[in-house]
């Protein structure tokens, strides 16, 4: 096979990227792959615990969909065993247990979203069940010995949940060593993960090293902050974008990220030259999220879907449309105290919440500014609760 020079591919696979362990042996790998017209085995691993893949997640997938591009081999290892212990990085205390039949069932519906960035036909899928169902407990020793406890407590999490005194269950151990074992089983050149992945990763290089294989590449893509700017993107803190979302609510959520955002967004989640996106930002932010929010959303719709999407936004925002996702609740017919009414609908989950973002001027009734905390509102008639910059309601009895 004919892949492009080692300057081409470098260029294209180097870009947002964190961190490469080790450096210096990539772009021999990359060389020897061109020289052999043999595509590189990239491995990506997934442990199913949830159903549902946001832009967070997307980041190491598109950098997979890159090597795919270039020619390379994309391998997809379903959790389904490791999901059952669950990944111990960046936790703080023990993950739920999760049953086989549940992690299968969310590995269905994962599959379908990841096959919307990654190409199925250049894409090996294996379930590590496949080898640790008939795994002996010899092995398993085996893979035990091959890491201390001390080795162990250097990772980070593990760290400070025993300096904490938080508890730390044995089978945890065993996490970094399955993800590891998985890139003996299926022969990988390269893994990509967050940096979150880091120790993982590496087991697997030492691994493979034991059993007398060329040792992986560890490729590092950073953690995609969420909408607010400030963690990282979870669905939990509900500051993400869902690659199932309508093409309305992905533009909505995409053009009012926090400004702070949109350099990293267009770096990890398009591939507009640096240049380009550097000088629109610089010179008028909002049209710069647009033209973000346009772009990927064109990728997971198409140009027409994009182009509604920003009309529709444009109409949210002086006032002419309500937003497609509005939700409608319905209250006894009635009079209610303006507060009462705003903690009823959901709106905030206290009345000193909701007393304080009127007093902020960020609360308007049928397209009025609400001023006074302790109006009487009727039910008689549909209602329009807007708070902040797009959060509507449409209250009906």
């Amino acid at each position: 096979m004919n892949f492009p020079a080692l300057e081409e591919q470098l260029s294209v696979l180097m870009r947002g990227v964190h961190e490469v362990v080790p450096q210096e042996e990539l772009a021999k790998k990359i060389q020897k792959s061109i020289d052999t017209g043999t595509a590189l085995r990239i491995k990506f691993g997934v442990d199913p615990t949830a159903p549902d893949v946001h832009f967070g997640h997307t980041v190491v997938m598109r950098k997979l969909r890159q090597f795919q591009d270039l020619g390379h081999q994309a391998v997809l290892i379903v959790g389904d065993y490791t999901a059952m212990i669950g990944d111990p990085s960046g936790r703080n205390t023990t993950r739920p247990r999760l049953s086989h039949e549940q992690v299968m069932e969310n590995a269905k519906e994962y599959q379908e979203q990841f096959f919307k960035i990654v190409k199925r036909e250049q894409t090996e899928i294996h379930y590590n069940g496949d080898w640790f169902s008939k795994m002996s407990f010899q092995k398993v020793t085996e893979l035990a010995g091959s890491i201390t406890v001390a080795q162990m407590l250097e990772r980070e999490d593990f760290k400070n949940r025993y300096t904490s005194g938080q508890p730390i269950s044995t089978h945890e151990f065993l996490y970094p060593l399955m993800q590891g074992y998985d890139s003996i089983a299926i022969k990988s050149d390269i893994e990509i993960g967050g940096t979150d992945q880091k120790f993982n990763v590496l087991r697997g290089r030492d691994l493979q090293q034991r059993e007398g294989m060329e040792p992986q590449i560890g490729l590092f893509m950073p953690i995609l902050l969420g909408t607010d700017g400030e963690q990282k993107m979870s669905k939990s803190l509900g500051n993400y974008v869902g690659v199932n979302e309508s093409a309305d609510t992905m533009f909505h959520k995409i053009y009012n990220i926090a400004d702070s955002l949109t350099e990293s967004w267009f770096e990890l989640l398009t591939v507009k030259p640096k240049s380009e996106y550097d000088e629109l930002i610089k010179k008028d932010i909002l049209q710069a999220k647009r033209i973000l929010a346009l772009d990927i959303v064109s990728k997971y719709y198409d140009s027409a879907a994009a182009e509604e999407a920003a009309e529709r936004e444009k109409a949210v925002h002086s006032g002419n449309e309500l937003p497609s996702d509005t939700p409608v609740v319905k209250l006894p017919l009635g009079n209610y105290n303006l507060l009462d009414l705003l903690v009823s609908i959901g709106a905030f989950a206290s009345k000193g919440e909701a007393r304080r973002m009127i007093q902020n001027n960020g609360v308007r009734i049928n397209g009025n500014a609400a001023t006074n905390p302790n109006d009487e509102i009727s039910t008689s008639s549909e209602i329009i609760v807007k708070v902040g910059k797009r959060k509507f309601y449409r209250v009906i009895s």
